[in-house]
């Protein structure tokens, strides 16, 4: 219930909330601060997927590797709580100066994504400390969190880095 109550509670301050389009992130404003978001979540979508790669090499997933040492798993944890950090400036950024909008399908799915993957995070949290869920879970809300990193990058990095387009959808 957790997860979907933080998703839910980002959905409704962001339906919620006056948009205000002067909003700066680091100092960069309008499409300079698009830019560097997708930029950014360039970068996150890179170290997500290095955390998936170390994932994989834990649970003894990648063929022809021996198990990994402890580092992988600290370095695993470390690099997850960087990605969430790094991720924050990006999301509170969208949320205060767009909310939830759903102009157009890009737009919509962007925005549905981006409260479901804090939703998600929360969930891995959860499914992480404990001892009485299933197994397959762990790894099912982790790739479902790359998943999350993955559409929301399609849907705004690329869109912005493609000159405002994303092959699949309109380019409304």
């Amino acid at each position: 219930m957790v997860p979907v109550a933080v998703g839910y509670g980002i959905y409704l301050f962001g339906t919620h909330h006056a948009p205000n389009y002067d909003n700066g992130l680091f100092g960069e404003h309008g499409t300079a601060a698009v830019g560097l978001k997708a930029r950014l979540s360039t970068a996150l979508l890179g170290l997500a997927l290095i955390q998936t790669g170390l994932a994989l090499w834990m649970y003894g997933r990648v063929p022809g590797v021996r198990s990994a040492p402890r580092s992988v798993r600290l370095g695993h944890r470390v690099l997850g709580f960087l990605i969430f950090l790094c991720s924050l400036p990006i999301a509170y950024h969208c949320l205060e100066t767009y909310g939830i909008e759903t102009t157009s399908p890009r737009v919509a799915i962007h925005s549905f994504a981006g409260c479901a993957l804090y939703g998600a995070f929360v969930a891995k949290v959860i499914v992480v400390r404990s001892r009485r869920l299933p197994g397959w879970l762990l790894p099912a809300v982790g790739a479902l969190l790359v998943l999350g990193v993955a559409l929301l990058w399609y849907t705004a990095a690329l869109w912005a880095l493609n000159g405002d387009s994303v092959p699949g959808l309109p380019s409304v």
